[in-house]
């Protein structure tokens, strides 16, 4: 039994300085998934300290048996601590000047889509509404309101984790920072496009407009980079 392990069953059976010492040890651990929250409304030291408790929620519900790294199993539990606090709270805010863009963007599209009878390019979207298509990107983007891997899905309805995991990976694994660790593995390119459409749920055709290629363009890189992402979580 490693020292980690001895420490959590002691802290499991009520030590309570078995877990301030597991805190301590682990303490970068904690930093390092409190710092992707920051500049999010929260004060930084209340972000270690929401970790801290999801971190002891960790340890109170680890089992040595699960043939897991502890740190793992940590994760998920540290960050969804800090994600509900920020969510229940409201901490997670879009600036008023986007929520305007975003507005004027979707009055607009509503609009020459109806004169067109199509869903308008991004530049017809960028002439009527005086707005850079980078500005557009921005304002569509920061507007969508999803937080969780598992709830994000495309037009289609298929979320993130079931394309990922064909739907019989238990629902905490796309939660783990291993997924986040592998979208970044994505080139630029990869990665704008699955967050598109799976964080976002845009449509492959509005994507296209965003990020100037086409539908087909869109798919293929889309196709890409799922089949890399899967081969990115079997190596972990």
């Amino acid at each position: 039994m490693s020292a980690t392990e001895e420490l959590i069953h002691r802290a499991q059976a009520g030590d309570r300085a078995a877990s301030e010492q597991l805190v301590i040890e682990n303490s970068g651990l904690i930093w390092s998934i409190a710092k992707r929250f920051f500049g999010r409304g929260t004060e930084p030291d209340d972000l270690y300290q929401l970790g801290s408790v999801g971190f002891l929620k960790a340890v109170e519900g680890f089992d040595t048996s699960f043939g897991t790294q502890f740190s793992t199993y940590a994760v998920p539990k540290i960050a969804g601590e800090i994600r509900r606090y920020l969510r229940d709270n409201g901490a997670i805010k879009v600036s008023r000047s986007l929520k305007e863009q975003a507005g004027t963007i979707k009055a607009a599209r509503q609009k020459l889509t109806g004169q067109l009878d199509r869903e308008p390019t991004l530049s017809e979207l960028s002439e009527a509404t005086g707005l850079s298509p980078e500005e557009i990107a921005t304002a569509e983007t920061a507007n969508a309101q999803t937080e969780s891997i598992s709830a994000a899905k495309t037009e289609d309805g298929f979320s993130l984790e079931m394309v990922l995991t064909d739907g019989t990976m238990e629902a905490d694994i796309v939660e783990k920072i291993a997924l986040r660790e592998a979208i970044v593995q994505l080139s630029e390119r990869e990665a704008k496009v699955i967050h598109l459409r799976y964080f976002h749920g845009l449509t492959q055709e509005k994507v296209a407009g965003l990020i100037g290629v086409s539908q087909v363009q869109v798919s293929r890189i889309e196709k890409k980079a799922l089949s890399q992402l899967r081969l990115f979580l079997k190596e972990i």
